[in-house]
Formats: structure tokens, sequence, C-alpha cells
């Protein structure tokens, strides 16, 4: 369980993901140099587990009031054209409800440029939520919605954080699976352990980001 940080201690990085080779990805990414803590979280699997988890953990107070939020892990693409190893930025996120409303990420351009910069393949828009694996012909409606990409736990755990409190959020999520390289189980073909290396590979963008809202704003 993470420790409630000190009162006058900068508001750590919360990292919210679902699944435990996410999560191993994600504390496996190393870290550069001194800066304010990081709290990896695994939520479980499914919008409801993922709001759960990101509502206890900061009625706990073991992520302050002003401490930025990353919904990161697997996703599947949904334009074509997409491939196992992109990666997926959110400019919002919207879960599964009818009428559900947008959390915006406003917050992003950082993510954006620095990601980029490192040569990866980066898609930007609408992530949609779901509480079920998407295939087929609903992958198919979800892109002509407007969707870029698709997951179960982004769009709740980002509602949770700005529900709790105003604060920078962001989804960042690697493709897994794409209309032609639809995946059965992650890390059983060469496409899935991609998708890893690259969610690896995210972590330090990440915490670049944190230290870039630290600065004051001019």
């Amino acid at each position: 369980m993470p420790r409630r940080p000190p009162p006058d201690a900068e508001p750590p990085l919360l990292v919210a993901c679902a699944l435990g080779i996410e999560r191993l990805a994600l504390r496996g990414g190393g870290r550069g140099g001194a800066g304010p803590p990081v709290i990896t979280l695994r939520t479980g699997m499914g919008p409801q587990a993922a709001e759960r988890a990101l509502a206890k953990v900061l009625g706990e107070g073991c992520a302050t009031a002003r401490s930025p939020v990353v919904a990161s892990g697997f996703c599947a693409g949904l334009a074509p054209g997409m491939r196992p190893g992109d990666v997926v930025v959110a400019e919002a996120t919207r879960d599964h409800r009818p009428a559900a409303p947008e959390v915006i990420c406003r917050d992003n351009g950082p993510l954006l440029r620095a990601l980029r910069q490192r040569g990866l393949t980066v898609h930007t828009g609408l992530l949609r939520g779901s509480d079920h694996v998407v295939r087929g012909a609903e992958r198919a409606a979800l892109h002509a919605a407007g969707a870029v990409a698709v997951d179960m736990e982004s769009a709740a755990t980002l509602r949770a954080a700005v529900r709790a409190g105003i604060r920078p959020v962001a989804a960042v999520r690697v493709v897994v699976d794409a209309p032609e390289h639809e995946l059965m189980r992650i890390g059983t073909v060469r496409g899935g352990i991609s998708a890893f290396r690259v969610l690896r590979s995210v972590l330090p963008v990440f915490f670049e980001w944190h230290r870039s809202l630290l600065l004051p704003r001019r």
C-alpha cells in the first residue's frame, strides 16, 4: 500500500494500470535522476475496479489533491493502419455509458512531443471506454463514432481522478492489437512483446511530464 506523503512534499505522480503485466512494464522502465515519488497502482480489470481503486488511493491521501494521474497500459487500436507498439495519447476519454461526459486531457502537449521525439508512432484523439473486450464490428462502430482506440479502464480512471479534485490527467496507452493485428492473448505473439517493450520505454516520459507540471507557469 502506498504511504501517505508528508504535507510539504511535492505531489507524487500516480500511474494507474489494470494488469500485472502492465504494472511490470511500468515499474521496470527505470527512473533517471531525482524527483517527486511515483505511485504505480494496479487497479484490476474493468471500469468499476478502476474507479474503486482510484477513489480508494486518493481518499486515503496516498496521493495528494494536486497529484497528476496517468492512465496507462495496453489498448485496442481502432483506426486502419495501426500496429502493435503504436502509442495513443488521449485528447479526451469517454466511458461506455450512454451520454457519458468526456474528460478532457488539457496537459498532454509535452507528452506528445516527448514520445514523438523518441521515434514512436503516436496517435491522438478520443479514447473510448468499454466494459468488455471489443472485437470486429463493434471496433469499427467505435471508430466510425470518432474514437481512435478503446480500453476498459482509462475513462473510469480519469473520471475518478477529476472527481476527487482539479488536477492534470492524461491517458497514454500502447496498442496491443488493431484491426489488422488482432491478438487473443497478450505476450503469446510478437505484437504483444513489441507492445510490452514500448510500454516499458514510455515511463521516463511520464517523469518528464510530471517535472514540467511542477515548473512555475509563465
